[in-house]
């Protein structure tokens, strides 16, 4: 018979999940031993079993490599189109396919495919500099209001009110029409101005949430300071809300930005982006749909690419789903 181990009370006995006990057979007890998380032996937490699950998440690897092929190319336009996006030729307008040429030339003659490449260094500098601005504006405000309460809550709930209440497209078309800059500098004001409630209420409700957990009661028992509670024990516990949502946010803002360059109020000719030739082009989309397709569908990619990372990030972050 195989030599069975020596039965010990201690590891017998297990919690029942209500504060008792109950006694098991020596293999049994064993069994309920947790093994270690790592080969350190060493606790995971939140952002490392987070990480451990995106690594594992096809959506996460897929959308990702889109996205890092996005940053390089807006980075480094060149590397994959050679030309000049304003070099164009009306000899060419609206030709379709050629060698050397692969998307062919829009209505003004300019190639398409040089356009379209050098077209995702606008809209993600604008998407990742107005998520950046909102997340951060939005994240002091409403974890400052969060953490302190009073009158200072109330009057910030109630302009959160007042910016829920106007229409993006709306404001944009107001603000932005009284505009003459051709940079993207009034776009992504404008984004930030109207995107920072939602991302500041968040953020309130999580460091409402985080504050009222022991582990910052005791810190405050023990004589921490109000810095050392908000930046040591709750902004690390309740920034995961804020990252979701500002990740799957940032494909939104790129979409916003291409709606208001089509509509006339965003960004403006010399500047190349999709919008402005999504908007070039639809008049000839039955003649020349080619010159609609390619900055459409590029666009269509990106903003799926970051909302499906977004949903990666939520489903690895978010403790209910595990």
């Amino acid at each position: 018979m195989p030599e069975q181990s020596p039965y010990e009370p201690e590891a017998a006995v297990a919690g029942t999940g209500t504060g008792g006990a109950m006694d098991l057979a020596a293999s049994e007890a064993r069994s309920l031993e947790p093994a270690p998380a790592d080969p350190q032996g060493k606790p995971r937490g939140l952002w490392s079993d987070a990480w451990r699950d995106l690594r594992r998440n096809p959506v996460f690897i897929v959308s990702g490599l889109v996205i890092l092929f996005l940053l390089v190319i807006s980075v480094r336009p060149s590397l994959i189109a050679s030309g000049n996006p304003l070099a164009c030729d009306l000899a060419k307008a609206q030709q379709g396919s050629q060698p050397g040429h692969p998307f062919g030339y829009d209505g003004q003659g300019c190639d398409v495919f040089t356009r379209t490449v050098y077209g995702a260094r606008t809209s993600v500098t604008v998407g990742v500099l107005a998520t950046l601005g909102v997340a951060v504006l939005g994240s002091v405000l409403g974890g400052l209001a969060g953490f302190f309460g009073g009158l200072g809550d109330a009057i910030l709930s109630r302009i959160t009110d007042v910016f829920f209440a106007i229409p993006v497209i709306l404001g944009g078309l107001v603000l932005l029409s009284v505009v003459t800059s051709n940079t993207v500098w009034p776009v992504i004001g404008f984004m930030v101005l109207l995107g920072w409630p939602q991302v500041s209420r968040i953020a309130r409700g999580s460091v409402i949430t985080a504050k009222q957990n022991d582990y910052v009661q005791a810190a405050r028992a023990l004589g921490a300071s109000n810095s050392r509670l908000l930046l040591r024990h709750i902004a690390p516990n309740a920034v995961a809300p804020v990252i979701v949502v500002s990740t799957i946010a940032l494909g939104t803002y790129i979409s916003l930005e291409a709606t208001l360059s089509y509509l006339g109020v965003g960004l403006k000719p010399p500047t190349v982006s999709w919008g402005i030739d999504i908007s070039a082009a639809s008049p000839y989309i039955r003649d020349a749909p080619h010159m609609l397709l390619w900055p459409a569908g590029a666009l269509a990619i990106t903003v799926l690419a970051f909302i499906m990372l977004g949903d990666a990030v939520r489903d690895a972050l978010d403790p209910k789903l595990r």
